[in-house]
């Protein structure tokens, strides 16, 4: 049993122990990971650190740039996958941990899946592919070395 009160607060937990084998990089409002599973190549998640419940629960400037980083990280997922779309998605009726969604979407989809949520697929699909750092790793690196390179470019342009 964990004493995490969600699995975001776990995550976000072994994140900053160093024990998160999904984490992409650290960012400005909390940790890019990716999604557990992969069917969606580079699913990945924006963990908000520290753990709030909701969007609101930021002030003003938190709250823009924790989604600055999130479109920031779709912005790595269009640059390192062949996705033609990102599906954004926070979702509140869950785990009661800030938390977004980006999920990759491909041509190669079918057009009864593709056109809708990713939600529309079976679930035993979406769960077919499992993270796996030694096939997913070499994206993973990807994502955080465009990520990295951007917020230094930022940084530089700010000083």
């Amino acid at each position: 049993m964990t004493d995490h009160p969600t699995l975001i607060h776990e995550r976000v937990d072994l994140a900053r122990r160093n024990a998160n084998p999904t984490v992409i990089c650290r960012m400005r409002s909390g940790w890019a990971v990716l999604g557990d599973h992969q069917f969606f190549t580079g699913y990945s998640l924006l963990l908000a650190d520290p753990v709030v419940s909701h969007l609101t629960d930021l002030d003003d400037a938190t709250r823009s740039v924790f989604l600055s980083d999130m479109a920031l990280l779709g912005e790595a997922l269009h640059e390192c996958t062949e996705t033609f779309r990102v599906n954004y998605e926070i979702l509140g009726n869950g785990d009661a941990a800030l938390h977004a969604h980006l999920f990759p979407r491909y041509l190669h989809e079918p057009d009864r899946y593709r056109r809708g949520p990713v939600w529309g697929y079976p679930l035993e699909q979406r769960t077919s592919v499992v993270f796996d750092a030694s096939v997913h790793g070499d994206l993973q690196r990807s994502i955080a070395s465009y990520i990295t390179h951007r917020l230094s470019h930022r940084s530089s342009q700010q000083s």
